[in-house]
């Protein structure tokens, strides 16, 4: 059985706190991403259990970004959105779940089946 796919928004999710994230882009995705690190094995509580295969996709300024074990990181070449619309898109047919905040992007992804799940679900307390 293959593990269910979230991708995660970085651009939208670190935008959701005003903790001074905009001083360093990078930084603050670097954070998310240890953080998310942790759901890969056990799942996110709510909403998927684990093994979870986590996608961080990265873009402007947070590009650069390491993966590390258990969150891959994609660097999208233009706008975020598109890249996670694609990574849904070659998802299909997997259990897979978006996190973001945008209506736009929801809609998109949900054409391809993904379910979405709001910044909060991953955001560290």
């Amino acid at each position: 059985m293959t593990s269910p796919l979230l991708i995660v928004d970085a651009a939208n999710v670190v935008g959701s706190v005003p903790d001074g994230w905009w001083r360093d882009r990078r930084a603050a995705a670097e954070r998310l991403r240890d953080h998310l690190a942790g759901y890969a094995a056990g799942g996110v509580p709510g909403l998927l259990t684990g093994p979870v295969d986590i996608v961080l996709v990265v873009e402007g300024r947070a590009r650069g970004v390491e993966p590390v074990e258990g969150v891959r990181v994609v660097a999208a070449p233009a706008d975020g959105d598109a890249a996670i619309a694609e990574l849904a898109r070659a998802a299909a047919g997997r259990p897979c779940v978006v996190v973001t905040a945008d209506r736009e992007l929801r809609h998109r992804v949900t054409a391809y089946g993904a379910r979405c799940a709001g910044p909060r679900t991953v955001r560290p307390l």
